[in-house]
C-alpha cells in the first residue's frame, strides 16, 4: 500500500511557483520581492531578522563553481533560522546513476526549496517538472534570476537624485551572456531602459529581442543593441561582466581582441556616462580585461554593495517562495507530540 509522505512541506501544493527567470514575474510581483528585501535588509542591520525559515532546509545543487550564489544562500538560510545543504556534482547522482526527475522527487521529500546551478537550462527545466517544492535557478546557461533581483535592488538603493527606477537606462558592456539576456528581459519587463554595447558579432540573438519587444509593449521600456560606445552618455547605470567564461577558454584571445580596448570599463569611460552614473559588476571581475581596478574602486562603483545584496535577495527568495506552505502546529498539537515522544523515550 502506498503511504503518503509525512513531509511538512506538503507534496500537493496548489499553484506551485518556481524561479527560472525574472521574465516570469509581473512588475507587481517584482515590487513585492523588492519590498521584502528592504524589510529583511533593515532587520539584518539591526540584528533582528525573524526566523522565517526556521526548521526548513534548502537543497543546493551546484554543477558549477560559485562564490556569491553559494555563500549567499547558505548565509541566508542560517540568518533565517534554517539550514542549507550543498550538493556538488560529485556528491549526488544527478543525470548519471539517477535521473534528474528522480533527484527532484527525492529532494522534494526532504527539503523545502531547491536551488540549482546547472550546466544546462534543460536540466533546470526538468527539475521544475518533477519537484514538488519551489525550484530556484541559481544560474544556468540561459538565465540568472537571483542576480537580477540583487541588481534591481542595488539600482534602487543608489538612484540618482530625483529619479525613479523606470527613469534609468542600463548599459551592459559585453556579449550576450546569461546575465546580459536576463538583464535585457528584466529591465524591459520592469520598465527600465537597456543598451547592450559591444562588437556586432557578440550582439543579442533575435529570439531574446522578440521577447524584449513583447515586454516593451506592456511596460513602455526601450532597448538598443549597438556597437556605438558613445551611447553610454545616455545611461545612468554601467554594467560590467567577463568577456569570456570558463566554457569559452578556447575563444579567450579572440574575444579579448574584439572587446579590448574600446569596451573596457575605465575611469574615462565612466566619465562619459550620464551625470551621477553608477557602476555595477556581477563579479568575479577580471582586472584590466573588461574593467580596470581603478574603475571598480571608484566612488561611483556599487559592485560590492551589489554583491552583498545577493544575500539580501536570497533571504527574500527563501521567504517569498516558501511562506505560503508553512504549516504551523497549534500549541495543543505540539504539546501532544512532545508528550508522546517523551513518554516513549522514558521507556528506552
Amino acid at each position: 500500500m502506498k503511504k503518503p509522505s509525512s513531509s511538512a512541506t506538503d507534496l500537493n501544493k496548489k499553484e506551485l511557483k518556481h524561479m527560472l527567470t525574472m521574465n516570469d514575474f509581473t512588475k507587481a510581483e517584482i515590487d513585492s520581492m523588492l519590498e521584502l528585501m528592504t524589510l529583511l535588509k533593515d532587520a539584518r542591520r539591526d540584528n533582528a531578522i525573524p526566523e522565517l525559515f526556521k526548521n526548513k532546509t534548502v537543497g543546493m545543487i551546484f554543477e558549477a563553481g560559485s562564490t556569491r550564489t553559494r555563500v549567499s544562500f547558505e548565509a541566508a538560510a542560517t540568518l533565517l533560522g534554517g539550514h542549507a545543504i550543498f550538493l556538488s556534482k560529485s556528491d549526488i547522482h544527478l543525470g548519471s546513476k539517477e535521473t534528474v526527475e528522480d533527484t527532484a522527487r527525492v529532494l522534494s521529500r526532504m527539503c523545502d526549496l531547491i536551488v540549482a546551478r546547472t550546466n544546462s537550462g534543460e536540466t533546470t527545466q526538468k527539475l521544475t517538472e518533477s519537484a514538488t517544492v519551489p525550484v530556484v535557478n541559481g544560474l544556468d546557461t540561459v538565465y540568472h534570476p537571483t542576480q537580477m533581483l540583487a541588481d534591481i535592488f542595488t539600482m534602487m538603493e543608489h538612484l540618482p537624485e530625483g529619479k525613479m527606477l523606470t527613469d534609468l537606462t542600463v548599459a551592459f558592456m559585453g556579449d550576450a551572456t546569461d546575465v546580459c539576456r536576463s538583464l535585457l528581459l528584466t529591465c524591459t519587463k520592469y520598465g527600465i531602459g537597456f543598451k547592450q554595447i559591444g562588437p556586432k558579432k557578440y550582439h543579442m540573438e533575435e529570439e531574446w529581442l522578440r521577447m524584449a519587444d513583447e515586454n516593451c509593449k506592456k511596460s513602455g521600456a526601450h532597448y538598443e543593441i549597438t556597437e556605438d560606445i558613445s551611447k553610454i552618455s545616455e545611461c545612468e547605470v554601467v554594467y560590467g561582466d567577463s568577456f569570456y567564461w570558463t566554457t569559452q577558454m578556447d575563444e579567450k584571445e579572440e574575444r579579448l581582441a574584439a572587446f579590448m580596448p574600446d569596451y573596457v570599463i575605465t575611469e574615462e569611460l565612466m566619465q562619459s556616462a550620464a551625470p551621477g552614473a553608477m557602476l555595477l559588476h556581477c563579479l568575479p571581475a577580471n582586472d584590466k580585461e573588461e574593467i580596470t581596478r581603478e574603475a571598480l574602486e571608484g566612488d561611483y562603483s556599487v559592485a560590492f554593495d551589489q554583491a552583498e545584496n545577493r544575500l539580501t535577495a536570497q533571504m527574500a527568495i527563501l521567504v517569498y517562495f516558501t511562506h505560503r506552505y508553512i504549516k504551523e502546529p497549534s500549541e495543543e498539537l505540539a504539546d501532544k507530540h512532545q508528550r508522546n515522544i517523551r513518554s516513549f523515550m522514558e521507556k528506552l
